[in-house]
């Protein structure tokens, strides 16, 4: 026996012939031309208006009635005649007689008609209650009538039910069963017997539909209600055992795929993961045929419809089978053509040219397709956009069809808020606020008002950023900045106006090489440390500054990276101005690996180092120098507190710098604890030595969000110098690397 199943299946109609009714009356059928037949004829006197039998007057005379319809004319167009003549060839009209009384009603006692004058007499009660006064009100029962609320309070109590089921767990069905069972959905109560059996039958067939995903075709389930044993004043509880039987395991005889010629000729097919002896699995068919559809249009077949599957089941061999059959059109071959676009415009096609990631001619891959719309998204000025390919019958000599894609824009708010804050033992409170116009010079010409709020940093910068500056993800910037820092080690005024050029990941294309460079003109007013005079004083910096950027990235995460590593170089040439020119470079190493050991535990580790070659520690300026210590450095100890120290015990910074720091991350949900150790210290020396390394330990929480971890890390210095605290902690958004 064979049968179908997916779209096509094989359809029964039973053809159920009317039955037909007689009846004992004939019809005669008249020849053209010729009156109808009539009924039985009626004697003349009564064709000619004599009475009926009961002596009733006639109507009107069949004479009397012709004579009274007025002449027809043969001349179908002649004018109508006029009431008034028709009213004068009538005949006199007839006086039709009133109906005659109804008789009178019959006496009680006879079916006689009464004489006349007489009265109808009194009607004796069959029924001698009928002569019995009413009850008195007084003497009925007013109890009103239970209502809703009671009936539902009195109802018979629910009936309690256990359930068995047997054929599943073989299969390894059981969990995806019970997830979908009635019987489990109703907590084992139910009303009665009947709906117990009602939710039994329900899962008999969701056994059915389970087993037959798996390719059991010929699957039975039978349900079965058992009384269990009751207690003394025990109603007993009802046993639903549910048996399974999957019967045979149908497998894939053949795979017929139906489809235009592709390139390469093995496209489908290869894409296709089934294979002859396969289980014809839904689950696993259907995975395959949505391959197929992703696949394709990665390989420029962008306009791919997988049609429905034909599957032909055989039982009469000795093993069933299934002949697999799916139809496929592949629409035309196809490359990337030219960029159109519609609705609200955000950009025009200038600008809308520098996202794309692929050349005009290139093979169609619905992945540029989609990264192309993802860049537009994170530009944060659209309220919608698609992207979507669209046909124009234009052929390259390869033979693929050209393919526009149309960007339609749909304008989004361009003006935004934002804040963000921090706390660390050392630096205190810092929040900063910004506003940000992201489109003010069109296309993203972005102009970013902020200011910094905080115990020991106060400020205030206004920056024009261009993004996507005639390439996707390179930005421009230019900065002027205010600002007043009052830390441990230096209080400064500072002002810089700078530029920048940068080329930068994303959320959206994380690169594996970006880097940044521009120039720096800072004027800086701080309080120094001078040796010779044994105190603080202030002195005036003018600093020029050509700060450049590289970082190698192989991480799995911009964000919050899980595996992978990233090497960090910063190379910056300055000049200090302060009597004299002291030309110098400041220059920074740093890497970082991350090693999953499972899913939830991930081993990170960071390594720096710092060296500023040309100029000695005192000619520096003390906010161009580098310390150690730090929610971003060695936790346990304050912000800039390793390194040299003056008499007072006030950090001077040095010229070099080494850091290293090992965490282990584990993650439970949304939740993580963070274990970690840092290390290091800064030098007066131009290398780091490594020597008289500082420790510090402690344990971090995190709780994971959309926009990255935040992070409260408490800690402790392990080697203590005099001065420094035994606890600091550690509150801001991201990791510590």
């Amino acid at each position: 026996m064979a049968e179908r199943i997916g779209r096509h299946t094989w359809l029964a109609f039973a053809l159920i012939a009317p039955t037909l009714f007689s009846s004992p009356v004939s019809a005669q059928l008249s020849k053209p031309g010729t009156a109808p037949a009539q009924g039985p004829s009626l004697p003349q006197d009564q064709r000619e208006g004599s009475a009926d039998p009961q002596g009733n007057a006639p109507i009107v005379p069949d004479a009397q009635f012709n004579a009274a319809l007025p002449p027809l004319s043969g001349d179908i167009n002649a004018p109508l005649e006029s009431m008034s003549s028709m009213a004068k060839g009538q005949p006199p009209a007839q006086t039709i007689p009133l109906p005659q009384a109804a008789p009178p009603l019959p006496n009680a006692r006879t079916t006689q008609p009464l004489a006349t004058g007489e009265t109808i007499g009194t009607i004796a009660p069959e029924d001698p209650q009928l002569a019995q006064p009413l009850t008195p009100l007084s003497s009925f029962d007013t109890t009103p009538l239970d209502t809703v609320a009671d009936a539902k309070s009195q109802r018979a109590p629910d009936i309690r039910y256990d359930m068995e089921v047997r054929g599943l767990a073989e299969l390894k069905l059981d969990d995806e069963f019970k997830g979908l069972s009635a019987l489990r959905e109703g907590k084992g109560k139910a009303a009665n017997a009947t709906q117990v059996s009602a939710r039994a039958r329900e899962d008999e067939q969701l056994a059915i539909r389970l087993m037959k995903s798996l390719g059991y075709y010929d699957a039975t389930a039978v349900s079965t209600l058992q009384r269990e044993g009751a207690g003394e004043g025990e109603a007993g509880r009802l046993k639903v055992v549910l048996t399974a039987t999957p019967g045979r395991l149908y497998r894939l005889s053949s795979i017929t795929v139906n489809a235009q010629p592709t390139v390469p000729t093995d496209l489908i097919r290869k894409n296709l993961p089934l294979k002859v002896g396969d289980a014809i699995e839904a689950a696993r068919i259907e995975g395959a045929e949505a391959n197929v559809s992703l696949v394709l249009p990665q390989r420029g077949y962008p306009f791919v419809k997988v049609g429905q599957r034909d599957i032909l089941l055989e039982d009469q061999g000795p093993e069933p089978v299934g002949a697999y059959t799916l139809p496929v059109d592949t629409g035309p071959r196809s490359s990337f053509g030219k960029l159109t676009t519609v609705g609200d415009m955000v950009f025009d096609l200038d600008h809308l040219n520098v996202f794309p990631r692929f050349d005009e001619g290139q093979l169609y891959d619905s992945r540029l397709t989609d990264d192309l719309r993802n860049a537009l998204v994170a530009t944060g000025l659209f309220n919608g956009i698609a992207v979507e390919p669209k046909r124009t019958g234009r052929m390259n000599p390869d033979g693929t069809e050209q393919i526009d894609l149309q960007v339609t824009q749909t304008k989004g708010p361009s003006r935004t808020l934002s804040g963000e804050g921090g706390y660390s033992t050392g630096q205190g409170v810092r929040l900063q606020g910004s506003f940000t116009n992201r489109n003010a010079f069109k296309p993203e010409g972005a102009i970013i008002a902020s200011v910094i709020a905080g115990t020991q940093e106060q400020g205030l910068s206004g920056t024009f950023r261009r993004s996507n500056a005639g390439r996707r993800d390179r930005t421009f910037q230019v900065i002027a900045s205010a600002s007043h820092q009052n830390y441990d080690a230096f209080d400064a005024f500072i002002g810089t106006v700078a530029f920048r050029w940068s080329y930068d990941s994303t959320p959206i294309w994380q690169k594996k090489f970006t880097y940044a460079f521009g120039g720096e003109l800072t004027g800086t007013n701080e309080s120094v440390y001078d040796f010779a005079r044994g105190d603080r004083r202030r002195a005036t910096y003018g600093i020029a500054a050509i700060p450049g950027q590289v970082v190698f990235d192989q991480s799995n995460d911009l964000l919050n990276p899980t595996r992978g590593y990233r090497l960090k170089l910063n190379l910056s040439p300055e000049t200090s101005v302060r009597g004299a020119v002291r030309p110098y470079a400041r220059t920074m190493v740093e890497g970082t690996f991350y090693y999953p050991f499972n899913d939830s535990l991930v081993l990170a580790g960071r390594a720096r180092a710092g060296a500023i070659f040309g100029i000695e520690r005192d000619d520096l300026a003390p906010s161009r120098r580098y310390y150690g210590g730090g929610g971003g450095s060695v936790r346990g100890y304050g912000f800039q507190r390793l390194g040299p120290l003056d008499p007072q015990g006030n950090p001077i910074g040095g010229r070099s710098l080494n850091e290293f720091a090992l965490e282990a991350r584990y993650r439970f949900g949304n939740f993580g604890i963070v274990p970690f150790v840092d290390a290091g210290n800064s030098y007066e020396s131009t290398l780091p030595t490594g020597k008289d390394l500082r420790f510090g330990a402690g344990i971090g929480g995190r709780f994971y969000t959309n926009f990255g971890p935040l992070r409260v890390d408490v800690a402790t210095p392990l080697n203590p110098r005099p001065g420094d605290g035994k606890v600091a902690l550690y509150i801001s958004i991201g990791q510590a690397f």
